[in-house]
């Protein structure tokens, strides 16, 4: 779908490459941990019967401390837009952006006319409250936010709650923030629903495994709407293995390490005189550089792969977003080539 001069269903994946370092993909992990690959190996044997999610759906109410009713598993984040569009009951969307792409879509193909919240780079991408339409009975907001790795307040988030409002915030980046802070996830709040997503902390995009947490009303629409079987075993086998202790903590050492390179990226830019948007705090960045498009042809010729910018809506040419990775010196050192 293009819609103006924004093509919405443009990803990161289009810009990766053979012979590429991929810059451009959010996926942290180039494959799941060895523990996951046991366990999805393990229930290959019992694929001719249907999927049961039940499992899945007690896993993730105890890892966020709700209720089984809170809870449906979905085939990826990408599911959960499509349902909420689809069921939310909503005449009036607003969506915040620069932000992932898909909401704005799935929201169009329901038929229904979006209103875009821009926020501004010159502060930050700082969200707002009071830009939000009052009229708005379904809002989007991602935190942190892609592209802009901004983490908004879980304060600012709750001022966005209204009456007649259903308030959705994407949290498929969180746990790539240490202690996961600023996240809703826990509470059960009245109009408000959560997206997860397992994909970008275990390797698993080809996999689709994400969730949403609500209301038992919210989740009753969702669920009335979803194809059936939709979340296939695999992905509620992972679903499970991805919500217990082991998975946890290593979630959390992986956060920490990607902060660490998040911190080496951001000063590496940085002493190229590279503006870095915001305050970054999820495992990429969003930079503008006058003339992006070339800079962005030029890294695919040394060898790297990195995200347009202009496909976001409230984002113009010069804009790139980097993923970030554990060793960076030698884009940095071919970026060097093209700045300054």
């Amino acid at each position: 779908m293009v819609d103006g001069d924004y093509d919405l269903l443009h990803h990161g994946d289009r810009e990766v490459g053979e012979g590429l370092v991929d810059l451009a993909v959010n996926v942290r992990l180039p494959e799941p941990p060895e523990w996951l690959r046991q366990e999805l190996a393990a229930c290959l044997s019992g694929l001719a019967a249907y999927p049961d999610v039940g499992c899945a759906i007690e896993a993730i109410a105890a890892r966020h401390g709700r209720e089984a009713a809170d809870v449906l598993p979905t085939a990826g984040a990408a599911e959960a837009f499509t349902l909420l569009a689809t069921a939310a009951g909503a005449r009036r969307v607003a969506v915040v952006h620069p932000q992932f792409t898909e909401p704005e879509a799935a929201v169009r193909a329901a038929g229904l006319p979006v209103h875009r919240v821009l926020l501004d780079a010159a502060d930050g991408f700082t969200l707002k409250p009071d830009a939000v339409p009052a009229e708005a009975d379904l809002v989007f907001v991602g935190n942190p936010t892609n592209p802009t790795s901004v983490l908004h307040p879980a304060e600012t988030l709750r001022r966005l709650c209204a009456p007649g409002r259903l308030l959705v915030v994407d949290e498929a980046f969180l746990d790539a923030v240490p202690g996961e802070p600023e996240s809703l996830a826990a509470h059960r709040l009245p109009g408000v629903a959560v997206i997860r997503s397992l994909t970008k902390t275990w390797g698993i995009a080809g996999l689709r495994a994400g969730y949403v947490l609500a209301e038992p009303d919210v989740i009753a629409r969702l669920r009335a709407v979803q194809p059936p079987w939709s979340v296939s075993t695999p992905a509620a086998v992972a679903m499970v293995a991805c919500s217990g202790a082991r998975a946890l903590a290593e979630a959390e050492e992986l956060a920490r390490v990607a902060e660490r390179d998040l911190g080496t990226l951001v000063a590496g830019l940085r002493r190229l005189g590279v503006e870095v948007a915001g305050t970054p705090r999820a495992p990429f960045v969003l930079v503008r550089i006058p003339g992006a498009a070339r800079v962005r042809e030029s890294l695919r010729e040394a060898g790297y792969a990195v995200r347009r910018g202009d496909t976001f809506p409230g984002l113009d040419g010069d804009w790139l977003r980097i993923a970030v990775r554990s060793e960076l010196s030698g884009f940095l050192a071919a970026l060097r080539e093209h700045v300054g």
